[in-house]
């Protein structure tokens, strides 16, 4: 299976940005989709967005529409999560998540390999 490795997390102001990275190793032609959720203390995990590897199909939940972006560096085994204009809310660990295939709506079963997560601290 394919093996994934979470980075970027950290300190950041409100209204400040934040870019996470997601590396793929292993079996990665197992991989189709990297999803990528986070998980608040006291909270259930939550859909923040997921993307194909040859980046065509691209879905968000709906609570970081217009303020992140996911994309796709084929070539490096990577994905990134770009997060804009960020809110105390954002607060959380944030995971990237691996799936054999690609719909609007996805929740966590969805997914087969994980990463070990990176936390992401919005302060005021």
């Amino acid at each position: 299976q394919v093996q994934l490795v979470e980075s970027g997390g950290g300190l950041v102001q409100a209204g400040g940005s934040l870019r996470l990275s997601c590396a793929a190793s292993g079996r990665t032609s197992s991989s189709y989709a990297i999803g990528w959720f986070r998980q608040a203390p006291g909270k259930e995990r939550e859909f923040v967005g997921v993307i194909n590897w040859i980046g065509s199909r691209i879905w968000y939940g709906d609570s970081v529409k217009g303020r992140f972006t996911v994309s796709s560096d084929n070539a490096k085994n990577t994905m990134y999560l770009q997060m804009n204009n960020l809110k105390l809310e954002d607060t959380a660990v944030y995971y990237c998540a691996s799936a054999k295939f690609i719909r609007p709506t996805m929740t966590a079963a969805d997914f087969g390999s994980w990463g070990q997560g990176t936390q992401v601290t919005v302060s005021s």
